[in-house]
């Protein structure tokens, strides 16, 4: 039976997240306990609680004697993390293709509508939103929770990484192209040909950002 104490400091580690996902806390910067207990209106028991989880899914750092910071995702976070979380979403999708209904299918088509829609009109943010909301979608259907914990752990730690990704020139037409092709496989049954392609789309990710990291090292340079 989970506890109020508990369930505040659910809260607290939730606002966290959306803090630092929203770029409010800056990776790397000082989370100051006085500061965020009172811009949250909480105690300092459940936000130390809440940093202990934000410390263990990765997302922030403890150092000793020192407290708590933002965590910075390195280029070797990045290149270690997508290749694993691309075999854990490809194998999702796997699953996915064998267990999706009629009815999921047509909610999916929904879903990539919205997709078309937002990638049609140049709006990255609402087509992250979309663009997580199909993710999501495919490991629900996995209906494999080894498999979801796992992503939902890697996934937090590469959230901000996925979201600029989609500011690399050409990307949101290759992404979205990459979401029709996943979702083809998937209306064909072909569970292979899903499981690629999520791959796929995963790898070409980590390669956005590399041109973004290439585009911003040569502007610099001039």
């Amino acid at each position: 039976m989970r506890t109020l104490a508990n369930s505040m400091h659910d809260q607290v580690a939730e606002r966290l997240r959306e803090l630092i996902f929203d770029g409010t806390l800056a990776p790397g910067s000082f989370l100051d306990e006085v500061r965020l207990c009172e811009q949250l209106e909480i105690s300092r028991t459940p936000l130390r609680e809440a940093l202990k989880v934000l410390v263990a899914e990765g997302l922030a750092r403890h150092e000793p004697r020192r407290g708590c910071f933002v965590a910075q995702i390195t280029e070797r976070d990045v290149d270690e993390i997508f290749p694993v979380i691309g075999l854990l979403e490809g194998r999702a999708a796997f699953e996915a293709t064998q267990k999706a209904t009629q009815a999921d299918i047509n909610a999916l088509e929904a879903l990539h509508e919205r997709l078309q829609r937002h990638a049609d009109a140049g709006d990255i943010n609402e087509y992250y939103a979309a663009n997580l909301a199909i993710h999501e979608a495919f490991i629900t259907l996995a209906d494999n929770r080894w498999l979801a914990q796992s992503i939902g752990d890697l996934r937090k730690i590469l959230r901000l990484a996925r979201l600029q990704q989609l500011h690399a020139p050409g990307r949101l037409d290759n992404s979205l192209h990459e979401h029709q092709d996943v979702f083809a496989a998937l209306k064909r049954r072909d569970a292979d040909a899903a499981e690629q392609a999520m791959r796929h789309h995963l790898f070409a990710q980590r390669e956005a950002l590399r041109e973004l990291a290439r585009l911003h090292s040569s502007r610099i340079a001039l």
